[in-house]
């Protein structure tokens, strides 16, 4: 049986199987460094077109999860309503692969949320959100990001309450940290809306390496100087690993409060 190794805060488990311009105040965090022994180049270019979503592997989560309650974040200018249900939220574009798959607990206890209605958005590679109802400083004008709904999904949680999405590594822009935004709601009220962020180290990879990020300026802000990432921002930060074939997939366990 294949080993598969998760990479996270600093460690490893070994399992069998746009611009925004500075409106934050910049402070001062201390987030763990993790090691990456990849490029980016042992990752596919082009999108998810080529990507069979079935053919993954199951998502690896931590074996024992930081049951904690998930920080409240901003919803930011950029939501737009009328989500499509759907696993697929690339709509064709460029970028690297990225399985994200997330799972939903209450923090009290680690009991998964099943038929949990999560929401996703966020950049493609060029750092531009979609979507016609979404505020010019984050579409930056661009006919084609406005025209569509790239980079943003629905899906309800299974028994498990697990929940994946196929999409593209997120870009960065002007202001922020590369990040994923998340909307929560069950039996139809909204129990959470935050941010989960991009690993720093893997991201000056991604973007110095990989054919579809490179050419950009190097980013302004990193999730140390973040005017919004929580201060303890260890529950906030993916987890990865990198599947055959080049796909990267991204985990998270989200704790609810109620």
């Amino acid at each position: 049986m294949k080993r598969r190794t998760l990479v996270l805060g600093g460690a490893a488990i070994v399992a069998s199987s746009v611009t925004a311009a500075a409106i934050w105040p910049r402070r001062h965090i201390t987030v763990a460094a993790r090691t990456f022994d990849w490029k980016g180049t042992d990752f596919v270019s082009g999108g998810t077109k080529s990507i069979a979503v079935e053919k993954l592997p199951a998502p690896l989560f931590r074996t024992r999860p930081n049951c904690v309650v998930t920080v409240v974040q901003t919803v930011g200018p950029c939501h737009v309503n009328n989500i499509p249900t759907r696993q697929d939220v690339s709509e064709g574009k460029a970028g690297l692969p990225l399985r994200l798959a997330v799972r939903i607990v209450h923090a009290a206890d680690c009991r998964p949320v099943e038929n949990a209605d999560i929401e996703i958005w966020h950049t493609d590679h060029r750092g531009i959100y979609s979507g016609r109802e979404a505020a010019q400083m984050c579409t930056l004008g661009d006919a084609e990001a406005i025209s569509g709904l790239a980079f943003r999904g629905r899906q309800l949680t299974n028994e498990n309450g697990q929940a994946s999405f196929l999409t593209g590594y997120p870009g960065w822009y002007q202001g922020r940290t590369p990040h994923v935004h998340c909307r929560i709601l069950v039996e139809g009220k909204e129990l959470l809306v935050s941010q989960i962020y991009l690993d720093d180290t893997l991201s000056d990879i991604i973007y110095g390496e990989h054919p579809d990020y490179i050419g950009r300026p190097a980013r302004d802000t990193r999730n140390d100087d973040d005017g919004i990432i929580p201060e303890d921002a260890a529950d906030h930060i993916f987890d990865f690993e990198k599947l055959d074939g080049g796909v990267l997939s991204a985990t998270i366990t989200i704790g609810l409060s109620a």
